[in-house]
């Protein structure tokens, strides 16, 4: 099929390039014309693994292009996906802008039957408002659907997410896209659920707020097990291997971050109060999150007494494994707290220094995990990158002024580090 993504973020690239990897034929529309060119010339704006490599293959087999004009992707498309960001306000509604604003632009160059899908995570009846606009500044006047198709990509894991998919929900007000909706997944061999576009738009902000949830009730349990001594691992395994609970997303750490769980929970305490509800369940998810946040640094300082004037090493700077996303990360949160008690920070992530630059400032940044700890009063992990579990503790160990780590992401064995004679702090095993 021919199909047009408009907006090469994460998932809009992830989206286009596992439609090409299908067989579907992709136009990934962009404004930014720098990021535009980057893709032509096999360049990536984003790490995601898997990913570069699917892009150059689907390009070099000519089913993978890329533009920034609209007009091209509409006229050559039967089926546009909508895949802006959809930023979050002061307040915790959702600006929209950027949705309106391609809603107008495809309106403008329609001239025969299109699907327009709204693949960006929006507010419930944003659907309705894409159809009004599209209606109002279709000069054409033809015939259109629009249909809302959530995504429900991890990122460092987005490519397996979309190519293995547990379930793919339409959301339509009419039976007329159905079919083409059907064949364009049709190859991933996933459950189809059709729905009406409002409980479409409703499953993306429920499912990530409950996720959310399962976070911050596992981080609330850590609190408890480090007060009466217990194990928050081994409660999580005990939860876990209950079928109705399911082991995933409990994992005792600082707390959710990312462009995505923040962002859609917020959004959906606005919607639900707009729609006369007070989602106060969602408020204290929302509190137990900072909170955690809170703990750890507040571990950090009954242990170090005065970070002015020492020097700590982080590893991991990326709100989690796998990507070089440092949106709303913790990791960037914490050394910013660090900063403003005067620590001094040497710094590593495997993926993420780059874009932590712009947003990091006055920190050392280090090439090499070994060498992080390097003179440091205490080492500290943000990050559950797998390959922080290969550090060279011994190294580490002799390399630090004092054997003292910090582990927010409990990666290592409270019994084996203490033989290896750290004093290590982690999160809810055993206590404080």
């Amino acid at each position: 099929m021919k199909l047009t993504i408009i907006g090469t973020g994460y998932v809009g690239l992830v989206t286009g390039t596992c439609f090409a990897e299908a067989g579907h034929h992709v136009i990934c529309v962009d404004k930014d014309a720098e990021k535009v060119k980057m893709l032509k010339a096999g360049g990536m704006p984003i790490y995601e693994p898997g990913l570069e490599e699917l892009v150059k293959k689907n390009v070099a087999a000519g089913r993978l292009s890329f533009t920034s004009s609209t007009d091209e992707g509409v006229a050559n498309s039967d089926v546009i996906f909508i895949a802006v960001p959809t930023p979050a306000h002061a307040d915790g509604s959702v600006d929209l802008s950027f949705i309106e604003s391609v809603s107008r632009e495809i309106a403008g160059a329609m001239t025969a039957y299109k699907i327009v899908v709204d693949k960006s995570t929006v507010p419930v009846k944003t659907g309705e408002k894409v159809a009004e606009t599209i209606k109002r500044y279709c000069k054409a006047k033809v015939d259109f659907d629009v249909v809302s198709n959530p995504e429900f990509l991890r990122e460092g894991f987005a490519v397996d997410d979309f190519m293995k998919p547990d379930r793919v929900v339409i959301g339509v007000t009419s039976q007329r896209p159905v079919k083409a909706m059907q064949e364009v997944y049709a190859p991933y061999k996933a459950p189809i659920i059709v729905t009406d576009i409002n409980s479409a738009e409703l499953i993306k902000h429920a499912a990530n707020s409950f996720l959310a949830l399962k976070i911050s009730y596992i981080n609330a349990i850590s609190i408890l097990c480090e007060r009466s001594g217990a194990n928050v691992q081994e409660v999580a395994n005990g939860m876990g291997m209950d079928v109705r609970i399911g082991r995933k997303f409990l994992d005792a750490s600082l707390g959710f971050g990312g462009s995505c769980f923040p962002k859609d929970l917020s959004a959906f305490i606005q919607i639900s109060e707009t729609l006369g509800y007070d989602f106060n369940l969602l408020k204290e998810v929302q509190r137990i999150n900072a909170d955690q946040m809170d703990r750890f640094v507040k571990k950090i300082l009954e242990t170090l007494w005065v970070l002015k004037g020492k020097k700590l090493g982080v590893l991991g700077l990326a709100f989690k494994q796998n990507t070089d996303d440092v949106r709303m990360s913790p990791a960037i949160d914490l050394c910013q707290r660090l900063q403003k008690e005067g620590a001094a920070l040497r710094v590593y992530d495997p993926q993420a220094m780059e874009k932590a630059k712009a947003v990091l400032k006055n920190v050392t940044y280090v090439e090499d995990m070994n060498a992080v700890a390097e003179g440091c009063d205490a080492l500290i992990i943000a990050t559950e990158w797998p390959e922080f579990k290969k550090l060279d503790l011994e190294k580490a160990r002799k390399a630090l002024t004092h054997p003292i780590l910090f582990d927010g992401r409990n990666l290592f064995d409270p019994a084996e580090m203490e033989k290896l004679g750290f004093l290590y702090k982690s999160i809810g095993r055993g206590k404080a």
